[in-house]
This record gives C-alpha cells, sequence and structure tokens, in this order.
C-alpha cells in the first residue's frame, strides 16, 4: 500500500471520529431532551455503536480496501478528540437550535390542525346539536298544541266515524285511524 493511501485513509480516519462525535454529542443532546426511557437508551446506544460500526469499516473499505493498521484506529481517537476540543460545543448549540425549530415547526402544525380541522369539526357539532335542539323544542311545542285539537276532532268525529260504513277498499284507512288513536290514547 502507497504512502499516498495511508495518509487518505487517515484523514478519512479524521473525518470519521469528527462524524462519529457529532452523531454521539446529537443523539445525547437529543435523548437529554426528549427524556427517553432508561430501557430505550441503552437500545439507542447500541444502534449508534452499529451504525459507528458500519460506517467506519465502509469509509475504511472505501479508503484502503479495508485494511485495519494502527494508523486507522490513531485517526479515529484524533478525529474524536479534536471534535470535542473545538466542535462540541458549536455542535450542541447547533442542534439545540435546530431541535428547536423543529419543535415549533410541530407545534405550528398541531395548532394548525386544530385551527384548520379540530376547530371547524367542534363548531360543526356544536351547531348541530343546537339544530336538533330547536327542532326537537319545536316538535314538542307543536304536538302540545296539536294535542288538545286532536282530542276535540276525535270527541267529534269519533262517533260518526263509528257510524260509517267503510267500503272494502278503506279497511287500510280504518287501520291507520285505529293505529294513530292507540297512539293517542296511550297517556
Amino acid at each position: 500500500m502507497s504512502l499516498q493511501v495511508q495518509w487518505i485513509t487517515l484523514l478519512w480516519m479524521l473525518a470519521s471520529g469528527s462524524v462519529l462525535g457529532v452523531v454521539y454529542d446529537s443523539m445525547r443532546i437529543i435523548e437529554g431532551r426528549y427524556r427517553f426511557p432508561r430501557w430505550s437508551i441503552h437500545g439507542l446506544d447500541l444502534l449508534y455503536w452499529l451504525w459507528a460500526a458500519l460506517f467506519v469499516f465502509r469509509t475504511l473499505y472505501h479508503s484502503n480496501e479495508g485494511e485495519i493498521r494502527f494508523y486507522v484506529f490513531l485517526g479515529l481517537f484524533v478525529g474524536v478528540w479534536i471534535y470535542f476540543l473545538f466542535l462540541s460545543v458549536i455542535t450542541g448549540r447547533f442542534v439545540v437550535m435546530l431541535l428547536k425549530v423543529v419543535d415549533k415547526i410541530c407545534f405550528a402544525s398541531v395548532r394548525l390542525f386544530q385551527v384548520l380541522i379540530i376547530g371547524p369539526l367542534r363548531l360543526a357539532l356544536k351547531a348541530a346539536k343546537l339544530l336538533l335542539g330547536f327542532f326537537w323544542a319545536v316538535l314538542l311545542f307543536l304536538l302540545r298544541l296539536l294535542l288538545p285539537v286532536w282530542k276535540l276532532l276525535k270527541f267529534l268525529l269519533l262517533p260518526l266515524i263509528r257510524r260509517l260504513k267503510l267500503p272494502e277498499g278503506w279497511q287500510w284507512v280504518k287501520a291507520k285511524v285505529q293505529a294513530v288513536r292507540s297512539w293517542f290514547t296511550k297517556e
């Protein structure tokens, strides 16, 4: 392996160490901000280390066909160390600012959904409830008004209907009249 490939591999490992530091810091800030359950933090750590191993070995494979040498580990260590010395604070502030932006976007989306979808649905349900209540009140009012009129008509016309001899085709009318009469006599 040439010296040029070894230096390129070292630079790639420095960059990979820095990327590992960025992802690790970002993950810790997100876990602290959203307070994940204790058991999920261990699972996220496991996923981080699996991802880190795959990332490093893929980078290593593309830079020097996967040969592992001492300078590979040195490059990773120095890359992480340089990251934590100089870039960790900047990355932390950037991630916190990014999370605030994401939180505001999520809050605005939820609020927009409430205003555009939930609010009109609640208003429509209240209007339907009010309208049905109004129709029910009007119906009850009309029934209370018509009940005395019906009783008066029944008192006046019932003897007349009993004396009438209805033809055979009119039997259904008589059945309907008796059904209505039985409905109103239930008191």
